[in-house]
Formats: structure tokens, C-alpha cells, sequence
């Protein structure tokens, strides 16, 4: 069963989620390096990270699947949100610097697929920052927060994954240290022992992150990816507007329009 955008949306303006979103915000500014110029590329359910950097960044997209549906985002300003396949991406090769994977790694139906073209998108000097549930933690066992969705990873397997797909992991850790059902008070404590708690407590933490490069030589088979639906929701980037956003035909949906031939790699294999 796919994840429905109006989940993530509400958790995020929930208090916990308010929280949640500082803290791993102050991880993601550390992981994801200088931004001042760049090209920055969010896939999964990332507008609630993306907004510290409309103002230094060149660009700042997300890209959401159909099969979950899409926000307007921003709310007050042209829309910044791609609707399209994540194994498919719309957009010319090494268009971003900056690539952040957040609640969308442990949904894709083929993770090797969906990483691969992000190695595609992604410059060649840039960086990618994954975040994944921790297979170890509470929070991958309770099903009220995103986090208890989807598939988890330990370290390990992220790590994985990424020398799979044609990446280097630079630095792996973890975020959010603090328990579920957690207080503004606890999580304020958090911020201060983030560093220190995710370093000799990693289990514990709700998130595992790596920040990777891509490896520039090489040559893997492309998995086959599940196609795009061909309709997909579009709601408010609040909850506390109901309906369809008047702006939804702002929203780019690529589902339905023919896929772009792949040009320069032979037997169905991409560089």
C-alpha cells in the first residue's frame, strides 16, 4: 500500500512533526555542504527542507511520484513540484548539484532503477544526501509517523546500495535521536546532544543518512521501473485548506506523456 501525500502534509504541521523537521534540518544543513549557487533536487517528500534554501540556491525543485500524489508548494509563489516516475526523471543529465532523498528511498518499487537515475541527474562534482528509516530504531516499529512505513535500512544496506549504484558514501550517520511522542523540552535537548547521541548511539535514532559522490567510470544494467500512474492527487500544501488547490495546473504531471529516448548507452545500459 503506497503512502498518501495528505499523511505527510498533516504530520509535518502536527507539533511533533514541527519538531521532527527542525532537527533534521540542522542535520541535513551539516550533510548537504555549500548551497550558494546550486541546483538543488528533492525527491520523495521533501518542501518541509527545501525552503532554508529558495534564497542562496540557483533552483530548488521536488519531485513527487504519482502513486502518492503532490502539494503546491510553495504556497504563496510559483510552484516548485514535479509529479513524475522517480526512475524517470525529467530532466537533462547532471542538471543538479545537490540531490536530497527523503521519504521517498524506502517507497520506490526499484531502488537500484530510481538510483541510478539520479546518478544520471546529478552533476558530476555534486553530492547526494539519502536518508532512510533506521531498521534499528523505535521508530520504524510504530506506524504513526512516516517513519514506521516503507522500508527500513541499517547502515549497512544503505551503504550498499549506494557502491551498487554507482556512488561513494563520504559520511554516514544517523538523525534524530530523540524518542516518538516526544516534547518541545526533549527535543530541544536533542538538538544540543544530536552529534554526540547519533555518533555512540546511532540505533536509536529514527533516520540513517549518508552523503555520497558519484563514481564517474562505470557502466551497470538498468532495472526495469514500475510505470508512472497515469493521474495523480494534487492537494494544498495545507491541511488547513480542503479541496484541490485552485493552482494545480501549475503542478507539472508527466504521467501519461512518452518517455524521452536514452541516447549513447548501448544495451540498455546507462553510463
Amino acid at each position: 500500500m503506497w503512502p498518501n501525500v495528505r499523511d505527510f502534509r498533516d504530520f509535518y504541521e502536527r507539533t511533533e512533526g514541527r519538531l521532527v523537521r527542525r532537527v533534521l534540518s540542522a542535520r541535513l544543513r551539516q550533510a548537504i555542504g555549500e548551497v550558494n549557487g546550486k541546483r538543488i533536487l528533492a525527491i520523495g517528500f521533501g518542501t518541509p527542507f527545501l525552503r532554508p534554501y529558495l534564497e542562496d540556491a540557483v533552483t530548488a525543485v521536488a519531485v513527487m511520484s504519482g502513486r502518492t500524489g503532490a502539494v503546491v508548494w510553495p504556497r504563496h509563489a510559483p510552484c516548485r513540484v514535479v509529479i513524475a516516475d522517480e526512475a524517470e526523471l525529467p530532466f537533462p543529465d547532471r542538471s543538479f548539484d545537490r540531490v536530497i532523498l527523503v521519504h521517498g528511498l524506502e517507497w520506490a518499487p526499484n531502488p537500484q532503477a530510481m538510483m541510478r537515475d539520479v546518478w544520471r541527474v546529478l552533476a558530476d562534482d555534486g553530492r547526494l544526501v539519502a536518508i532512510a528509516p533506521n531498521r534499528r530504531s523505535i521508530w520504524s516499529a510504530l506506524d504513526r509517523t512516516p517513519f514506521g512505513h516503507g522500508r527500513p535500512f541499517s547502515r549497512g544496506q544503505l551503504n550498499a546500495l549506494m557502491r551498487e549504484t554507482l556512488f561513494t558514501p563520504v559520511w554516514t550517520g544517523a538523525a534524530m535521536a530523540v524518542p516518538p511522542g516526544s516534547t518541545r523540552g526533549s527535543v530541544a535537548f536533542a538538538r544540543i546532544f544530536e552529534g554526540v547521541t547519533a555518533r555512540w548511539f546511532p540505533g536509536i535514532a529514527a533516520l540513517t543518512m549518508v552523503t555520497a559522490i558519484k563514481q564517474i567510470y562505470g557502466v551497470t544494467p538498468i532495472g526495469k521501473a514500475m510505470p508512472a500512474a497515469a493521474f495523480a492527487e494534487v492537494v494544498s500544501g495545507s491541511s488547513r485548506q480542503s479541496g484541490v488547490h485552485t493552482r494545480e495546473a501549475n503542478v507539472i504531471s508527466l504521467a501519461g506523456i512518452p518517455r524521452r529516448r536514452r541516447t549513447g548507452s548501448p544495451n540498455g545500459c546507462r553510463r
